[in-house]
């Protein structure tokens, strides 16, 4: 990973908050040379401390999803198979593996109810998938990530 010094750090702060945020107004903001900033970015990218840019979905969309937390029981040695199988889902937003009673716990999401057993029954039916128990979010008190 590359050393990262307060402009990198102050650089990535501000892609984070906003990542279509240009180059220009960047320099401006930390008085530094356009080519600087672009160079610092680049060389983030390369280095692979900037992974990718990504669109956040307003309030206007995520209000009308449907979220659950599915916790999953795996056979031993399948981990990698359902994972396979998981990420083909456009519903399964995220997975982690954990400890404890569960070996994976996913975020899902779907416009509606029905939508959303769908997607529950085809978890269900991924071979390796010993049990799952789902958890629907009702309301968002606060998100740090956001």
């Amino acid at each position: 990973m590359a050393e990262l010094d307060e402009l990198d750090q102050k650089i990535l702060a501000a892609l984070s908050a906003d990542s279509s945020t240009s180059t220009s107004r960047l320099s401006r903001r930390f008085k530094v040379a356009r080519s600087t900033v672009q160079a610092r970015i680049e060389r983030l990218e390369r280095s692979g401390v900037i992974a990718g840019y990504t669109v956040k979905l307003g309030q206007e969309m995520t209000l009308r999803r449907i979220r659950a937390t599915v916790l999953l029981q795996v056979e031993p040695r399948t981990t990698p198979g359902v994972l396979q199988r998981l990420k083909a889902m456009p519903e399964v937003e995220v997975a982690h593996t954990t400890t404890g009673r569960f070996d994976l716990i996913l975020q899902v999401a779907a416009e509606t109810t029905q939508d959303l057993d769908s997607v529950l029954d085809r978890i269900g039916t991924i071979t390796g998938v010993k049990s799952s128990e789902s958890l629907i979010h009702l309301s968002t008190k606060f998100d740090r990530s956001m």
